[in-house]
């Protein structure tokens, strides 16, 4: 067939497609009409059944907006700033406000005055420490700060701080006050109450204090699986020895070591010496049994009482 042919062929029979396509709607527009009429003369029930039939259009949600989320920052505590404020104030004049500590305490707080002490008044303190930090309304501190002086003394002062930019800046508002120091409570009852006599456990335990205080040995060798633990470094003692042992569990005093993975909790004093003289110490450990012999498996902090050591070897 000739291309000329082909080309004509195609020049007719696109208007016959699009007539043919005309058509068929037309024929859906009038199927349409005739349905909504038979509705209609149905009566109101057949009208309403066609109503709720025909495909409902949903419209996409507008996905809410996220809620902005606004970060507060911790208050930092300004117990630093109140003691360092309360060392220089103690130790400045107003008969000399040129002195490096009369200009450190103006400079944190500009509006308190200085003291005036007496000729051959009580020295200075040897130190000063903030012991408790009280949080007040509109970023205001109250912070007590403990002076500890040469005769044993101690003297509490309460200083009023305020806090801004969420802790990045502070200032002292108001002289220092004298006030009574924190009341002693009582302390709990201790956990350790199970005295362990010499045996393999108290062996166990001096071996590894002379390691990790006098450097007499490796520490590595009494811990336990999965543990790891540095010697004090420099060595801080000459030598070292067990005073008591007492444990949480009865199983600590036991003649001979239990099973495998038994763990023990126990007290121990120990007896330092030095140069310096003798130190009395206690630590809180963790011990595992394993193969016949006590490991250590954890030694605890004496003031969170978290695991200083682990971790795999």
């Amino acid at each position: 067939m000739s291309p000329g042919k082909q080309a004509s062929e195609s020049e007719a029979a696109a208007p016959m497609a699009a007539g043919a396509r005309l058509e068929a709607m037309r024929r859906r527009v009038r199927l349409s009409r005739l349905a909504v009429w038979t509705v209609i003369a149905a009566g109101p029930v057949a009208l309403a059944v066609a109503v709720a039939s025909t495909p409902t259009t949903v419209e996409a949600a507008t996905p809410d907006t996220p809620a902005s989320v606004r970060t507060v920052a911790a208050a930092a505590e300004p117990g630093g700033y109140a003691q360092v404020f309360v060392s220089a104030w103690l130790r400045s004049s107003a008969d000399d406000e040129t002195s490096a500590q009369a200009r450190l305490a103006q400079s944190l707080a500009p509006g308190v005055e200085l003291p005036d002490p007496a000729a051959g008044a009580q020295p200075a303190p040897l130190s000063v420490t903030a012991v408790r930090s009280a949080q007040r309304s509109g970023g205001a501190w109250s912070v007590t700060v403990a002076a500890q002086y040469a005769d044993g003394s101690v003297r509490y002062y309460a200083v009023p701080v305020v806090a801004g930019g969420a802790g990045a800046s502070f200032a002292v508002t108001g002289a220092p006050g004298v006030v009574a120091g924190p009341d002693h409570i009582e302390a709990a009852k201790s956990p350790y109450g199970v005295s362990v006599p010499d045996g393999d456990l108290s062996s166990a335990l001096g071996e590894f204090f002379a390691a990790y205080l006098t450097g007499s040995g490796e520490v590595n060798r009494y811990l336990a699986p999965g543990v790891t633990l540095s010697a004090v470094s420099p060595a801080p003692y000459a030598s070292v020895s067990v005073q008591q042992i007492s444990a949480a569990e009865q199983t600590a005093a036991a003649e001979q070591v239990p099973a495998d993975g038994t763990t023990v909790r126990v007290l121990v004093q120990v007896e330092t010496r030095d140069t310096g003289g003798r130190w009395p110490l206690a630590y809180e450990l963790t011990l595992r049994a394993r193969s016949g012999r006590w490991e250590v498996a954890a030694l605890e902090s004496g003031e969170s009482g978290t695991a200083q050591i682990g971790g795999a070897r």
